[in-house]
């Protein structure tokens, strides 16, 4: 116990002293034996540094050897008989042994990083490290025979017979043992190599995943403002033409229509950059488009709205209901001269629905065509929404047809609340 407490000091010296001077094998510990924390994602073939915590279960591990050969001494029932040496420098050799395992397992790592088998070169790396552990091996060998023999030599009893020398060590194979321990260290290094690639695998992959999946969104959004300038203009340009049809015939009506037309600009640039605005504010837009509509019919277009209160503060794409408006005048009323439309919006469980109604003539065809602001507006759901949404344009009962839109219904505080939990 008196040597661990003396030797623990003195090997995690070792260990900083190691990187700190320059010893001869200081080239190939170095670049490991640092405390720096590993990259975040680092590249697959790319060295990864031992840490503190690594040394420490290294140290820890041929402490734990030492103990354990230690008590081995300490019990075995035929040691006594069978060497003559006494207990005490053979507990110091174990712990000598373990130690120096533990300042070479660094460098054999750094061997398992650098000459890995699953290169095109894997039989020099195997013939590399074979000869090193061959060196490695008969130095440990040649090392320990020094100390037992010239070091920790009893002091009294009978001595222990002269060493053989060298030569005679090496004929006879007696680094055998400490060859063991280096290719179970070297195995360990490997194991560690592969799972240091595993992992960096890993959080490149999910690197890659995220980055994808912000691109994604990014290409969403750009897809979504690229309908949104598209429906704009194509609604500024209907709403105009409806004025330069009355500046000669009703030159105040046609005033009237641009100064709504103004209040209508004005309401839609102050949301430009969302995407989703709530029910309340999107009927705002429609009324004042109505408006400028009614003028234009001079008193021939009637309207109903009907908005359940629990569905105002649903969020929904901005200007959808308009170009459902547009579709329902075009070809519902615009035949005609005269008609009624009817808004509706109710929350349905989870579902938003709004339908917008006319009561004109029905096409012949089964599937009436779709204009600009409708195609723009499918898109735009299915952008938005996935398979969460949908769009039909169908016969109504009783004569006309109906625009139906069902959406997920959802709020800004359940956006806000949805924030909160995920981060």
């Amino acid at each position: 116990m008196q040597f661990v407490l003396v030797g623990v000091p003195l090997v995690m010296r070792g260990l900083r002293r190691a990187r700190g001077r320059g010893y001869a094998w200081e080239p190939f510990i170095a670049p490991i034996m640092t405390a720096e924390a590993r990259p975040e994602a680092p590249p697959p073939h790319e060295r990864v540094p031992l840490t503190r915590a690594e040394l420490l279960a290294i140290f820890v591990f041929w402490t734990l050897i030492a103990l354990l050969t230690a008590a081995n001494v300490h019990l075995d029932p035929y040691g006594h008989h069978a060497r003559p040496a006494p207990e005490g420098p053979r507990v110091m050799l174990a712990f000598v042994e373990s130690y120096l395992w533990a300042l070479l397992t660094p460098a054999v790592f750094w061997l398992a990083s650098r000459f890995t088998l699953d290169r095109r070169e894997w039989l020099r790396s195997l013939l590399v490290l074979f000869g090193a552990g061959l060196l490695l091996a008969m130095a440990v060998d040649h090392l320990l025979a020094y100390l037992r023999f010239h070091v920790f030599h009893p002091a009294h009893g009978r001595p222990f017979p002269p060493p053989p020398g060298p030569r005679m060590g090496s004929v006879e194979l007696w680094f055998l043992n400490d060859l063991i321990v280096y290719v179970a260290v070297l195995a360990a290094g490997f194991a560690r190599e592969y799972f240091t690639r595993y992992r960096a695998r890993v959080e490149e992959t999910v690197h890659l995943q995220a980055q994808a999946a912000r691109l994604q969104a990014q290409l969403a959004e750009a897809r979504l403002d690229t309908l949104r300038t598209q429906l704009d203009p194509h609604f500024l340009f209907n709403t105009l033409n409806a004025v330069s049809a009355l500046v000669e015939a009703d030159p105040r009506g046609a005033r009237r229509m641009l100064s709504r037309l103004s209040e209508l600009l004005r309401h839609t640039l102050e949301g430009a950059r969302e995407q989703e605005v709530p029910l309340r504010r999107e009927m705002q837009v429609v009324e004042k488009y109505l408006e400028i509509m009614q003028i234009r019919f001079q008193g021939r277009l009637d309207v109903a709205v009907r908005v359940d209160p629990a569905a105002g503060d649903a969020l929904v794409p901005s200007l959808v209901l308009q170009p459902l408006v547009e579709n329902a005048i075009k070809h519902g009323i615009g035949a005609a001269g005269s008609g009624r439309i009817e808004i509706t919006a109710a929350r349905e469980g989870g579902r938003l629905v709004l339908r917008v109604r006319d009561d004109g003539p029905a096409p012949p065809d089964a599937a009436p065509a779709e204009g600009v602001g409708l195609r723009n507006t499918r898109a735009r759901l299915a952008q938005l929404y996935g398979d969460a949404q949908a769009l039909s344009l169908r016969p109504a009962e009783g004569g006309g047809m109906v625009a139906e839109v069902v959406l997920p219904y959802h709020t800004a505080a359940d956006l806000r609340v949805s924030g909160v939990g995920d981060g």
